[in-house]
């Protein structure tokens, strides 16, 4: 008998990687990247990609307040002094890239993120984006796209992204319920996302995303049902669906809360049917997980065209070849090698100050890692992948559908000798199934049940 959705909630509800890169973060052989070895790989991805265009990722860290909710990398202050050091560091870097290219890149993909990119004013960011711009061709089909925070954004704001190319605005929500909002302090009315908003598309932008989690404390039911209805109002042509990834021992501003505050699994399940059919409801199209858009958006129609794609910036319309990530933990993506900074401020300001590139840690990939990051790059953006000559087969997979086969009982995905196509109902697991793929993380599984059966045996001998 097959098992109901109610039982799968509750077998599958386990931690899953996000899969923006593969292989993830924890599994990168960290020992294999120095300064040296960077450069030498960042000189071979740009050669080898020499006419083709690069996204840029500025990663700008400040927010005047401290969301509670948030695991990512920021510096809360409300010292704006801050800005011109960082800013002078993160064109600093960029020319270290520059240094080592025979011609100038063209960028068709930018975006800002952090933190807060709205903490820094108006007149840096014009400064920073000037600069910038002065050592890179433009690419006429470019994706630009800013976060901000109603709070701190304003109509200047907004004018001088607009001037330097950006179309896109993504605008943190969460939750509009004031519960919800004063435990993870974040404090924002509809009225000042509405205005933000209806700012930006008198100007001239022409998609807007908002961000909305499910799972976060004191969410009800309610609470989610209500944000939907007021986003309704808002009208953006992108959503993002995430679910709460409690992490305290990583992120401490998370234990303002604990567990018991937080929606069960089967709850938190519940939260995200209820928002999915709602959104579902109102025109809009599920993109591969935790994201949603409208049919005339562009990550509808590249999910359409199957030209969608996914990196360390989430899903894009766009596939370039080479990401560079630039500011402190951001994480670059040369193709066949990956680099992430140093996370502290000012670390990283002192190291590119000094002329170094500030990597931290970085991975080489390896042959496998190549095919097995397509494979779960195919199953994320298509829901569908296969192997039909030896360029997309490693023999892991042959061990993937060994493990797939307990999925495929439950209705998750359709195995045949050489593919993998993700069910309506596997849509919902998607995360689980890519585990199956993830060598490097079953290598470790094994590795741990073989040292617990060794000890379970020293035990009892």
């Amino acid at each position: 008998m097959q098992a109901t959705y109610h039982e799968l909630v509750k077998k599958y509800d386990v931690p899953t990687p996000r899969y923006t890169s593969y292989p993830t973060v924890p599994f990168w052989a960290e020992e294999q990247l120095n300064e040296t070895i960077w450069k030498k790989k960042i000189q071979q991805a740009f050669e080898k990609n020499l006419d083709e265009p690069i996204s840029l990722y500025l990663h700008l860290p400040f927010c005047e307040s401290l969301c509670t909710y948030c695991a990512c990398n920021k510096r809360i202050t409300k010292n704006h002094q801050v800005e011109s050091p960082y800013i002078k560091a993160l064109l600093q870097e960029w020319q270290l890239y520059r240094n080592l290219l025979k011609v100038k890149p063209t960028v068709s993909e930018l975006h800002l993120g952090g933190g807060t990119p709205t903490f820094f004013s108006p007149e840096n960011l014009n400064f920073l984006l000037e600069n910038l711009f002065t050592s890179v061709n433009i690419s006429p089909q470019r994706e630009f796209s800013v976060e901000v925070h109603p709070n701190t954004t304003t109509k200047e704001h907004l004018q001088v992204l607009y001037d330097w190319g950006f179309r896109r605005l993504s605008v943190g929500v969460q939750d509009f319920d004031p519960k919800v909002q004063f435990i993870i302090n974040r404090h924002q009315t509809f009225e000042q996302t509405q205005y933000i908003i209806e700012t930006a598309r008198k100007i001239g932008y022409t998609s807007v995303n908002i961000d909305i989690i499910y799972g976060l404390p004191l969410q009800t039911k309610e609470s989610v049902s209500n944000t939907i209805e007021k986003i309704q109002i808002l009208n953006p042509d992108r959503i993002a669906f995430y679910s709460y990834a409690h992490v305290p021992w990583k992120s401490a501003a998370q234990r303002r809360y604990t567990e018991e505050d937080l929606p069960k699994a089967e709850e938190k399940r519940a939260l995200y049917e209820l928002g999915k059919n709602a959104l579902v409801g109102m025109g809009y199209e599920e993109i591969g997980f935790d994201h949603f858009a409208l049919a005339a958006d562009g990550l509808a129609l590249a999910a359409k065209r199957g030209t969608l794609h996914r990196n360390f910036m989430g899903y894009t319309e766009q596939n370039t070849n080479i990401l560079i990530g630039l500011g402190c933990s951001s994480i670059s993506d040369l193709g066949c090698s990956f680099g992430q900074n140093v996370r502290e401020v000012e670390e990283y300001q002192e190291i590119v100050g000094k002329g170094h590139f500030p990597i931290q840690k970085g991975h080489l990939l390896t042959a496998e890692d190549r095919i097995i990051q397509q494979h779960i790059l195919n199953l994320m953006c298509n829901g569908q992948t296969s192997w039909y000559s030896e360029e997309f087969f490693t023999p892991f997979l042959a061990q993937s559908l060994t493990l797939l086969k307990e999925l495929e009982a439950d209705g998750l995905v359709n195995l045949m000798h050489n593919s993998i196509k993700v069910t309506p109902l596997g849509k919902k697991f998607l995360r689980n199934i890519c585990v199956c793929l993830d060598a490097r993380l079953q290598n470790k599984n094994q590795q741990l049940q073989a040292s617990n059966a060794q000890k379970m045996f020293s035990q009892s001998a």
